[in-house]
């Protein structure tokens, strides 16, 4: 087989691969859209066909159930969520101005038109019960941010305690700006972070 033949016939498999990964992005992107913005158990595949364009068949060759879309979408929604935060965080030096970026990122989000809380406590609270990969999920996107966290306060020479402090600070203004639709949680949990700051001086 020379070159040319074996070219010609890697490009309908290159084609196809392409296809498919434009599909899958089309699909997260509509999960992201109405599984967020509706709830998970209100969109159905139907729904995702309809908003994505992509064809049932197509879905179901992507994601054989509901449930792997889901997993998949949280998974991506993670990836892009802990870069984001990292990189307003990254803005600064000083290690106590770090920790305290991360509650004005949180004011940022929850001002974002559309905020309807923490994806993955609400993934949880429809599904994670039922569903052994959303609780993986969610546990494994909040034990990052957790890390995340812990990591902060290392840099900054205060106690490993101060972490767990921060992320329950952190969590609570996200439950609450998610039932309150404000983004004020986030500026009283700074509040609150920056006294814990200045006590452990």
């Amino acid at each position: 087989m020379d070159s040319t033949t074996a070219r010609n016939q890697a490009a309908p498999s290159r084609t196809r691969e392409q296809a498919l990964a434009l599909a899958r992005e089309q699909a997260l992107d509509a999960a992201e859209r109405l599984f967020y913005g509706r709830g998970i158990q209100a969109v159905g595949m139907d729904d995702i066909r309809g908003d994505s364009g992509v064809s049932l068949k197509r879905l179901y060759q992507l994601f054989p159930a509901k449930e792997h879309l889901v997993d998949a979408y949280l998974e991506r929604r993670d990836i892009r969520w802990r870069a984001r935060l990292a990189e307003h965080v990254d803005r600064w030096r000083e290690p106590e101005r770090r920790i305290l970026a991360v509650f004005d990122w949180l004011g940022l989000w929850f001002a974002e038109p559309g905020f309807r809380g923490c994806a993955w406590i609400n993934a949880y609270g429809e599904l994670g019960t039922g569903s052994e990969r959303v609780a993986a999920r969610t546990r494994a996107h909040k034990t990052a941010f957790r890390t995340y966290l812990a990591g902060l306060v290392s840099a900054a020479g205060r106690p490993a305690a101060l972490g767990d402090q921060l992320f329950l600070l952190a969590e609570g203004a996200m439950v609450t700006a998610g039932i309150d639709g404000s983004a004020e949680p986030a500026a009283q949990a700074r509040s609150a972070a920056r006294l814990l700051l200045e006590a452990g001086k």
